[in-house]
């Protein structure tokens, strides 16, 4: 308060100054006050006065720990963006950005602990973080000691005539991905998708402005194939063009699975410390969509407000998105030290554990304000799908101690079984769809995920359920396989239904088309890694060649209009979660089981590598009970 009131008028009567005494108490005072606050900026170790004293605006709690992850120092948000990066910058360089929402890349990141000698670059040597204000520090490689397998498997003797044809088959969808790459790459770099037909590329509106979808979702798939030159290709994009100063609106859901579960899958298989500081950055933009009366997000952030967005001020949540976040937010909580974002989804599973359930299914809609159901729609796959995949591979990242999700998931398979589970009277086993009580006897392509997560789950169910689950896995993955053959392309329709004496077909061309979803070839890799049943790797294979005579065009992948035409057209878009999930299960069921071992690592629903938490002082131990 001294400082604000000496400048201003002091009346001379408390005093009893006269104006030449006043004049000179006042030149003394000054001087005072000066030279104290010259003491706080110029004496050494005094960085944490300056952030004190000079802070702008309040900062959000996390912040600061976020801020100095990268050994850098909070900075104000009108910093004028960094100059491009030198050709050769030297590892450890600070990466000055924005301190909340922004940063940009100005050298290359170091890592908190490096594995290896540090490298010397050819640009002039940077500054020396100040490892002693760096408040959290993740050990990267007591992480990898952890590791049970190899991270990309171990190679079998392929002088076997046994394996001459799985690596084949493995080699070709090897080239696919290449392909799909290159032509991305060439012309559409740095846009969120390609357009193979017309060339170029695809932003859309759903990532709130942030670009280069295609790539971060293809690092995890990039590295995992080997194709070196390819993955230094997207981390330099990466490092150099990846920036969060966005002010869109954004999908909550999709830019947590695909940017957050990329970034954080390629830092743990890399140990690049420019993907886990992003990731850490971009999870903070995503906070704001918390701040709800019970803590369920809405679906829609704004990143230039930190608000809600307006198009959803009163709608509801959906399920499998608020359901969603629970993987990639306790690793957030990992990798950062900062507890919020686990105390977020702790919070979702909270609200969902207490609230009534109808029958015991979960509805798909749900208030944010009220906190209870909107309407009774149960779907196990659109708008409900990965909720169910996270309880369970929640229970299978904590190294199974999370028994609370384990119990979720059991329980809602149990009710699921008992209301949705269907056989067709051609003998069909699928899930159909719940509205209060009346079934839609129709299948979505994206409930087909559900055979390989019910085989996932099969390990750990009761003794008497095993082989039953085991059984409806298979059943349920050969509906969906059903739904493929019985189209002209081989590809299966967005929806297939089981009325009028039609089973696993589409019923109206809105439901016919393809754009090269995944969760049928997922399904065929945890069927073949539980059962190595020859047919699944064949089914596979037929997925590879109908992919290869229907959707690949001269310039990239396509989606198909219509699987019911022999000579389909296309839709024009390549989508990022080809590259992501359709290549790398498909390539997953080609190669050994021990690549990406599920002792290790379990995917998010972009289908990328997430890490089992095999340490116990680990922070993602927290829903033990």
């Amino acid at each position: 308060m001294l400082v604000r009131r000496v400048p201003g008028f002091v009346p001379a009567s408390p005093w009893g100054l006269r104006l030449p005494q006043k004049f000179l108490f006042l030149l003394f005072l000054s001087g005072l006050v000066t030279l104290c606050f010259g003491a706080l900026f110029l004496l050494p170790h005094s960085s944490r006065l300056k952030r004190f004293f000079s802070a702008s605006r309040t900062q959000q709690p996390g912040l600061e720990v976020m801020a100095e992850i990268a050994g850098q120092h909070p900075v104000s948000e009108q910093e004028p963006p960094p100059n491009p990066a030198p050709a050769a910058p030297a590892p450890g360089e600070d990466d000055p950005g924005r301190a909340v929402n922004v940063l940009r890349r100005k050298g290359w990141l170091r890592r908190t602990r490096p594995t290896g000698p540090r490298e010397e670059g050819n640009s002039v040597a940077a500054p020396r973080p100040l490892e002693e204000s760096v408040r959290f520090s993740f050990d990267y490689n007591a992480f990898r000691s952890r590791l049970r397998h190899p991270v990309l498997g171990t190679r079998t003797d392929e002088s076997k005539e046994s394996q001459s044809l799985v690596r084949a088959q493995r080699e070709k969808v090897k080239e696919m991905m290449r392909f799909a790459w290159q032509n991305y790459r060439r012309y559409a770099m740095g846009k969120n998708e390609l357009r193979p037909l017309t060339k170029d590329g695809y932003e859309g509106s759903m990532f709130g402005g942030l670009s280069g979808a295609t790539i971060i979702d293809s690092l995890d798939t990039l590295y995992l194939m080997e194709l070196k030159e390819e993955f230094q290709e997207a981390k330099a994009w990466v490092q150099d063009s990846f920036h969060l100063n966005v002010s869109g609106e954004a999908s909550l859901f999709e830019v947590n699975i695909r940017y957050i579960g990329g970034l954080l899958s390629a830092f743990y298989l890399t140990g690049e410390e420019v993907f886990r500081v992003k990731a850490i950055k971009l999870g903070e933009k995503l906070l704001p969509a918390f701040n709800t009366p019970t803590g369920i997000p809405k679906g829609i952030v704004n990143f230039k407000s930190g608000t809600w967005g307006w198009a959803t001020a009163g709608s509801s949540s959906i399920l499998a998105e608020f359901g969603s976040l629970h993987l990639e937010f306790l690793h957030l909580t990992e990798l950062s030290g900062n507890p919020v974002f686990a105390e977020k989804v702790k919070n979702i599973r909270k609200v969902l554990r207490e609230i009534d359930k109808p029958f015991g299914l979960y509805p798909n809609f749900l208030s944010p304000v009220s906190g209870n159901w909107v309407q009774h729609h149960v779907s196990v796959g659109g708008l409900g799908d990965s909720f169910y995949e996270y309880l369970i591979k929640s229970w299978l990242m904590s190294a199974k101690t999370d028994t609370e999700a384990k119990n979720m998931y059991y329980e809602a398979l149990e009710a699921i079984e008992t209301y949705l589970v269907n056989v067709s009277p051609g003998g069909l086993t699928y899930i159909a769809e719940w509205r209060g009580g009346i079934l839609d006897h129709k299948m979505g392509h994206l409930a087909c995920f559900s055979g390989g997560m019910i085989a996932l789950g099969a390990e750990d169910a009761k003794e008497d359920k095993k082989a039953h689950y085991r059984e409806l896995a298979a059943q349920i993955t050969r509906t969906c396989h059903e739904s493929y053959a019985r189209s002209d392309t081989k590809l299966g329709p967005e929806a297939f239904w089981f009325n009028s004496g039609r089973e696993a077909v589409a019923t109206q061309l809105s439901e016919s088309y393809y754009i090269l979803r995944p969760e049928v070839v997922e399904s065929y890799m945890y069927l073949w890694r539980q059962t190595h049943d020859p047919i699944y790797r064949e089914w596979g294979w037929e997925v590879v060649m109908a992919l290869e005579k229907h959707c690949r065009t001269e310039a990239g992948f396509s989606g198909i209009q219509d699987v019911y035409s022999s000579n389909p057209n296309h839709d024009n878009r390549q989508q990022s979660f080809f590259l992501a999930e359709t290549l790398k299960y498909l390539y997953l069921l080609f190669s050994e089981d021990n690549m990406l071992s599920p002792e290790d690592w379990v995917f998010n629903t972009e289908a990328h590598p997430l890490p089992v938490n095999h340490s116990d002082s680990s922070s993602m131990t927290g829903h033990r009970h």
